[in-house]
Protein backbone atom coordinates (compact mmCIF):
# COMPACT_ATOMS: atom_id res chain seq x y z
CA UNK A 1 0.00 0.00 0.00
CA UNK A 2 1.38 3.23 -0.86
CA UNK A 3 2.05 5.61 2.40
CA UNK A 4 -0.87 7.12 4.07
CA UNK A 5 -1.70 10.96 3.27
CA UNK A 6 -3.85 13.05 5.09
CA UNK A 7 -4.88 16.52 3.93
CA UNK A 8 -6.84 18.37 6.88
CA UNK A 9 -8.52 21.96 5.11
CA UNK A 10 -10.94 24.61 6.67
CA UNK A 11 -11.08 27.92 7.97
CA UNK A 12 -9.51 29.86 10.80
CA UNK A 13 -10.30 28.22 14.22
CA UNK A 14 -12.58 24.92 13.03
CA UNK A 15 -10.65 22.55 15.08
CA UNK A 16 -8.43 21.07 12.17
CA UNK A 17 -5.13 21.71 13.81
CA UNK A 18 -6.34 19.33 16.70
CA UNK A 19 -8.03 16.86 15.27
CA UNK A 20 -5.27 16.48 12.35
CA UNK A 21 -2.45 16.25 15.03
CA UNK A 22 -4.53 13.40 16.71
CA UNK A 23 -4.59 11.45 13.78
CA UNK A 24 -1.64 12.05 12.99
CA UNK A 25 -0.47 10.67 16.73
CA UNK A 26 -3.14 7.35 15.74
CA UNK A 27 -1.55 6.79 12.92
CA UNK A 28 2.21 7.55 14.27
CA UNK A 29 2.63 9.74 11.00
CA UNK A 30 4.37 13.46 10.98
CA UNK A 31 1.97 15.99 11.12
CA UNK A 32 2.60 19.63 9.92
CA UNK A 33 0.28 22.69 10.51
CA UNK A 34 1.09 24.43 7.58
CA UNK A 35 -0.67 28.07 8.87
CA UNK A 36 2.63 28.21 10.95
CA UNK A 37 4.52 28.80 7.81
CA UNK A 38 2.51 31.61 7.12
CA UNK A 39 3.09 32.37 10.63
CA UNK A 40 6.28 32.28 10.92
CA UNK A 41 6.62 34.71 7.54
CA UNK A 42 4.60 36.93 9.14
CA UNK A 43 6.72 37.31 12.19
CA UNK A 44 10.24 37.57 10.21
CA UNK A 45 8.64 40.37 8.00
CA UNK A 46 7.67 42.38 11.41
CA UNK A 47 11.27 41.84 12.57
CA UNK A 48 13.07 43.11 9.37
CA UNK A 49 10.55 45.57 9.06
CA UNK A 50 9.85 44.17 5.93
CA UNK A 51 6.72 46.11 3.95
CA UNK A 52 3.58 44.05 3.30
CA UNK A 53 3.05 45.51 -0.04
CA UNK A 54 6.84 43.95 -1.17
CA UNK A 55 5.98 40.62 -2.34
CA UNK A 56 9.29 40.13 -3.28
CA UNK A 57 11.06 40.66 0.00
CA UNK A 58 8.64 38.85 1.87
CA UNK A 59 8.81 36.05 -0.99
CA UNK A 60 12.61 35.89 -0.48
CA UNK A 61 11.78 35.87 3.52
CA UNK A 62 9.04 32.53 3.08
CA UNK A 63 12.46 30.98 0.52
CA UNK A 64 14.51 30.99 3.90
CA UNK A 65 11.48 29.34 6.82
CA UNK A 66 13.28 26.99 8.39
CA UNK A 67 11.32 24.44 10.45
CA UNK A 68 12.87 25.40 13.77
CA UNK A 69 11.78 28.27 13.68
CA UNK A 70 8.07 26.89 13.83
CA UNK A 71 8.68 26.09 17.48
CA UNK A 72 8.48 30.11 18.45
CA UNK A 73 5.73 30.23 20.83
CA UNK A 74 5.23 34.00 19.20
CA UNK A 75 3.47 32.28 16.04
CA UNK A 76 0.45 31.20 18.02
CA UNK A 77 -0.68 34.56 19.11
CA UNK A 78 -3.79 36.78 17.70
CA UNK A 79 -1.26 39.11 15.73
CA UNK A 80 0.79 36.44 14.01
CA UNK A 81 -2.71 35.07 13.26
CA UNK A 82 -3.55 38.43 11.35
CA UNK A 83 -0.12 38.67 9.80
CA UNK A 84 -0.58 35.03 8.24
CA UNK A 85 -3.50 35.38 6.88
CA UNK A 86 -2.35 38.96 5.26
CA UNK A 87 1.27 37.39 3.62
CA UNK A 88 -0.67 34.01 2.71
CA UNK A 89 -2.62 35.87 0.12
CA UNK A 90 0.62 36.72 -1.61
CA UNK A 91 1.68 34.49 -4.23
CA UNK A 92 5.22 35.20 -4.13
CA UNK A 93 5.19 33.69 -0.52
CA UNK A 94 3.04 30.50 -1.47
CA UNK A 95 5.10 29.89 -4.06
CA UNK A 96 8.12 29.92 -1.92
CA UNK A 97 6.59 27.75 0.63
CA UNK A 98 5.01 25.28 -1.97
CA UNK A 99 7.93 22.81 -2.42
CA UNK A 100 8.77 22.55 1.70
CA UNK A 101 5.03 21.20 1.70
CA UNK A 102 4.76 19.20 -1.00
CA UNK A 103 8.40 17.54 0.02
CA UNK A 104 6.23 17.25 3.77
CA UNK A 105 3.36 15.58 2.41
CA UNK A 106 5.48 12.80 -0.16
CA UNK A 107 8.08 11.56 2.13
CA UNK A 108 8.35 7.79 2.52
CA UNK A 109 6.76 7.37 5.85
CA UNK A 110 3.17 9.30 5.07
CA UNK A 111 2.29 12.36 6.66
CA UNK A 112 -0.85 14.25 7.85
CA UNK A 113 -0.99 18.08 7.21
CA UNK A 114 -3.50 20.97 7.65
CA UNK A 115 -4.03 23.95 5.99
CA UNK A 116 -6.42 25.85 3.39
CA UNK A 117 -5.00 24.19 0.65
CA UNK A 118 -4.03 21.24 1.31
CA UNK A 119 -5.86 18.95 -0.29
CA UNK A 120 -6.40 20.94 -3.73
CA UNK A 121 -2.98 22.03 -4.01
CA UNK A 122 -0.61 20.71 -1.99
CA UNK A 123 -1.70 17.05 -1.72
CA UNK A 124 -4.32 16.87 -4.67
CA UNK A 125 -3.14 12.74 -4.27
CA UNK A 126 -4.13 12.18 -0.73
CA UNK A 127 -6.04 9.38 -0.03
CA UNK A 128 -8.15 10.98 2.93
CA UNK A 129 -9.30 14.79 2.67
CA UNK A 130 -11.50 16.26 5.61
CA UNK A 131 -12.77 19.90 5.62
CA UNK A 132 -13.03 21.14 8.41
CA UNK A 133 -15.53 23.84 9.41
CA UNK A 134 -17.82 25.66 11.96
CA UNK A 135 -19.81 28.79 11.97
CA UNK A 136 -18.16 32.09 12.20
CA UNK A 137 -19.61 33.04 16.24
CA UNK A 138 -18.94 29.50 17.05
CA UNK A 139 -15.15 29.53 15.83
CA UNK A 140 -14.71 32.88 17.34
CA UNK A 141 -15.76 31.86 20.74
CA UNK A 142 -13.50 29.03 20.78
CA UNK A 143 -10.22 31.43 19.79
CA UNK A 144 -11.76 34.53 22.22
CA UNK A 145 -11.11 31.54 24.70
CA UNK A 146 -7.55 30.17 24.07
CA UNK A 147 -6.54 34.08 23.17
CA UNK A 148 -8.32 36.02 26.22
CA UNK A 149 -5.84 33.85 28.76
CA UNK A 150 -2.79 36.00 27.34
CA UNK A 151 -5.05 39.35 27.11
CA UNK A 152 -7.63 40.36 29.19
CA UNK A 153 -8.43 43.33 27.37
CA UNK A 154 -9.45 41.56 24.31
CA UNK A 155 -13.28 41.21 23.40
CA UNK A 156 -15.42 38.33 21.46
CA UNK A 157 -16.46 41.04 18.96
CA UNK A 158 -12.59 41.72 18.38
CA UNK A 159 -12.01 37.90 17.41
CA UNK A 160 -15.19 37.84 15.71
CA UNK A 161 -14.75 40.48 13.21
CA UNK A 162 -10.73 39.06 12.90
CA UNK A 163 -12.37 35.43 11.97
CA UNK A 164 -14.58 36.89 8.88
CA UNK A 165 -11.75 39.16 7.89
CA UNK A 166 -10.01 35.89 7.95
CA UNK A 167 -12.63 33.81 6.30
CA UNK A 168 -12.88 36.74 3.36
CA UNK A 169 -9.57 37.14 2.70
CA UNK A 170 -8.74 33.42 2.21
CA UNK A 171 -11.77 32.67 -0.01
CA UNK A 172 -10.97 35.27 -2.22
CA UNK A 173 -7.14 35.60 -2.64
CA UNK A 174 -5.97 34.84 -5.92
CA UNK A 175 -3.42 32.13 -5.54
CA UNK A 176 -4.81 28.91 -3.98
CA UNK A 177 -8.10 30.25 -2.09
CA UNK A 178 -9.65 28.30 0.39
CA UNK A 179 -12.18 25.46 -1.07
CA UNK A 180 -13.13 22.08 -0.38
CA UNK A 181 -11.59 19.61 -2.60
CA UNK A 182 -13.94 17.66 -4.40
CA UNK A 183 -13.47 14.34 -3.24
CA UNK A 184 -12.91 16.07 0.30
CA UNK A 185 -15.44 15.20 3.35
CA UNK A 186 -17.20 17.99 5.13
CA UNK A 187 -17.21 17.72 8.84
CA UNK A 188 -18.93 20.63 10.50
CA UNK A 189 -18.19 20.56 13.99
CA UNK A 190 -20.49 23.51 15.16
CA UNK A 191 -22.42 21.61 17.64
CA UNK A 192 -19.84 19.18 18.67
CA UNK A 193 -17.57 19.05 21.33
CA UNK A 194 -13.67 18.45 21.02
CA UNK A 195 -14.12 14.56 21.82
CA UNK A 196 -17.45 14.28 19.26
CA UNK A 197 -15.07 15.89 16.62
CA UNK A 198 -12.35 13.88 17.17
CA UNK A 199 -14.70 10.68 17.07
CA UNK A 200 -15.95 11.83 13.69
CA UNK A 201 -12.36 12.81 12.27
CA UNK A 202 -11.41 9.20 12.79
CA UNK A 203 -14.79 7.41 11.59
CA UNK A 204 -13.80 9.35 8.33
CA UNK A 205 -10.65 8.58 7.98
CA UNK A 206 -11.06 5.01 8.66
CA UNK A 207 -14.10 4.73 6.19
CA UNK A 208 -12.14 6.03 3.60
CA UNK A 209 -9.38 3.77 4.14
CA UNK A 210 -12.01 0.87 3.92
CA UNK A 211 -11.29 -0.11 7.72
CA UNK A 212 -14.72 -0.20 8.29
Amino acid sequence: MPPLLIAFDGPAASGKGTLASVIAADYGLPFLDTGLLYRAVGHVARERDIDLEDAQALGEAARFIHPTLLEDDALRGREAGEWASRVAAIPEVRAALKQFQIDFAHQASGAVLDGRDIGTVIAPDAQVKLFVTADPETRARRRFLQLVKVNSALTFEDVLSDIRIRDERDSSRSSAPLEMARDAVLLDTTNLDIEAAIEAARSIVKARRGDV
